[in-house]
Parts: structure tokens; C-alpha cells; sequence
């Protein structure tokens, strides 16, 4: 009984916690890698956004390695746009990970949702386990194996991850209870305070949620999830921690920044340091710096670069 409370919380007293033991491992995983990157560009012009570095790795495999790690062994990548690229990475990735990376098409964009139920045969299997939707252009410290344990012990249906905001009036606002983390509905833009957390992008379904998407223009964030909260089984598990929509070139430099700084609130040894530093800097170990540089704040130089006198 104390490892199920150490897990589950006050859930156990009324016997969520064990139905929830119950529930197989969470194995696989789809992110949704589809659009053209027009905002990120000139990035996205040659390259994909979510193969575009972030802290010097390709944004989606921050998400991968962050899967990998709480036992996800297949992931699946939604695309719609440089599907070339993209092959080329599952070659080089898949076997260093030791991970199964496959893709899943679509022939024209048709929204958020509709990615799921194009690879519903992928990501849906005998286990009847839950499994991950993440937004390939969001970064965070990725707390996925705490939302398993928070998915597990509601039993509800969907578990969606919420970030604060210190202007909600900007965004679709997640109004929900505190207490239980029970979505009550979504108010977008909201010109009176109705709370301040939004939709941050990483999601844990039950298989039976694909049920509720039809083959038409549907986005998961304003149809699907509405819906499962109007039954009263949608969650919402608050993200500790930094996060940020790296998808402009603006939103891109301040997660690069708060990447950087939770390094550093880490002790991670990957942070230079020296006289030549200033802040939180990541320099690969393959550049050549010449004399006479200086680099910081919020920097990341990639392999391979040279910086001259």
C-alpha cells in the first residue's frame, strides 16, 4: 500500500490508484512534425523545423531522448513537408537510439488532430496502452514520467500538460480544477480573468480518443479535447518549469535561453566557462576560436564553425 501511495497519492483511498496499476506501460509515441516551418524561417527554408538545432541537437530529438528514456521504444513522426529529410534522419537516428522511428504522411494538411487517426494502426495495438502526442516545435525539461503517474491515477481519458502564463488574455486559457487537474472547458482570448494556464502541447491519450476524430479538417485542441472535457474525462497536469513554442525566430532565442539557464541550474558540465565567457554558453567541441573572441549570453555554436579574430 505505501508504494501505491508513493505513486498515486490520495487516488489509492478510493481504488483509482489500483485499477490504475493495472494499466500497461506506455510504449509508443507520435510526434506531430507536419506544416511548412514559414515561421521559422529563413531556418526552415532548407531544412525541417524540427531537425533545426536547439542547444546544438535537432529540436525532436530533445523530445525522443526524453521518451526514450521512461521506457517509449517506437515513435512515430506525423509529416507533411520534407519527407526526404526526414528519412534521412530516422536512418541515422534510429539505430543509435536503438528505438523504432517510422513516419506517418499526410497528403495535405488537415489540422491537429487527424495525424492521430492517419496512424491509429502504429500507435494502437493488443497492450491497449495510452500513448504520447507531443508538438514537435515545443521545449521543456519534458516531466513525461511524472504525467504517466498523473494519467494512471485520475483514469480519465486524456491527460493534457499546462503551462502558466503571465498574460492569458493572449492564448486559449485550460480553465480546470485545481485540486483534481478535471478540464472544465476552454475559453480563448479571454478578456476577463478566467485563469491563466494554456495548452502547452504534450498529451497522453487513451487509444479510444482516435474514436472521437473524423477524416475532415479537425484540430485536437479546439474540437477533440473540448469534447472529452464536456464528459468529464479530460486532465490537465500543471508543467513545472520552463517551457516555451519555439516555432519564430523571437520564441526561438528565449527557449534557447531557458534551455541554457536550466543546464546551468543543473551543474550541467556541457556549459563552457572561462575568461572569454559571458553567461550561459555551449560551444561544440569541434569549433576553432581564434583569439581575441568573446561569446555570451544565451549562446550555442554548432559543430564545425570557425570564429575568426
Amino acid at each position: 500500500m505505501e508504494i501505491e501511495d508513493e505513486i498515486f497519492g490520495n487516488s489509492c483511498q478510493n481504488g483509482i490508484g489500483r485499477r490504475a496499476m493495472n494499466v500497461p506501460s506506455i510504449m509508443k509515441a507520435l510526434i506531430l512534425v507536419g506544416g511548412f516551418g514559414t515561421r521559422l524561417r529563413p531556418l526552415t527554408l532548407t531544412v525541417p523545423k524540427p531537425l533545426i538545432d536547439l542547444g546544438n541537437k535537432p529540436m525532436i530529438l530533445h523530445q525522443i531522448e526524453a521518451l526514450k528514456s521512461i521506457g517509449v521504444t517506437e515513435v512515430i513522426l506525423a509529416i507533411n513537408y520534407q519527407p526526404e529529410a526526414m528519412a534521412r534522419f530516422l536512418k541515422d537516428y534510429e539505430s543509435k537510439l536503438g528505438m523504432k522511428i517510422t513516419c506517418s504522411q499526410e497528403t495535405e494538411p488537415l489540422g491537429t488532430a487527424v495525424p492521430l487517426a492517419l496512424a491509429k494502426d502504429k500507435l494502437i495495438d493488443e497492450s491497449g496502452s495510452p500513448f504520447f502526442v507531443l508538438n514537435s516545435d515545443v521545449i521543456c525539461e519534458f516531466p513525461i514520467e511524472k504525467m504517466i503517474k498523473f494519467h494512471k491515477a485520475h483514469g480519465g481519458e486524456a491527460s493534457i500538460m499546462v503551462t502558466k502564463v503571465d498574460e492569458p488574455s493572449k492564448y486559449g486559457v485550460v480553465v480546470m480544477e485545481e485540486t483534481t487537474g478535471k478540464v472544465e472547458r476552454f475559453v480563448e482570448k479571454p478578456k476577463t480573468f478566467v485563469g491563466n494556464k494554456i495548452n502547452a502541447g504534450i498529451y497522453l491519450l487513451n487509444p479510444y480518443v482516435l474514436d472521437r476524430i473524423e477524416l475532415r479538417q479537425t484540430s485536437i485542441e479546439r474540437e477533440v479535447f473540448p469534447k472529452i472535457a464536456a464528459d468529464r474525462k479530460l486532465y490537465a497536469m500543471v508543467l513545472i518549469g520552463f517551457w516555451m513554442d519555439i516555432g519564430q525566430p523571437r520564441d526561438y532565442i528565449t527557449g534557447l535561453g531557458l534551455y541554457l539557464d536550466a543546464l546551468r541550474n543543473k551543474g550541467s558540465s556541457k556549459l563552457c566557462s572561462g575568461s572569454h565567457i559571458r553567461g550561459n554558453v555551449l560551444i561544440d567541441e569541434s569549433v576553432v576560436i581564434e583569439g581575441g573572441c568573446v561569446f555570451g549570453p544565451d549562446v550555442a555554436i554548432g559543430p564545425e564553425c570557425v570564429v575568426e579574430e
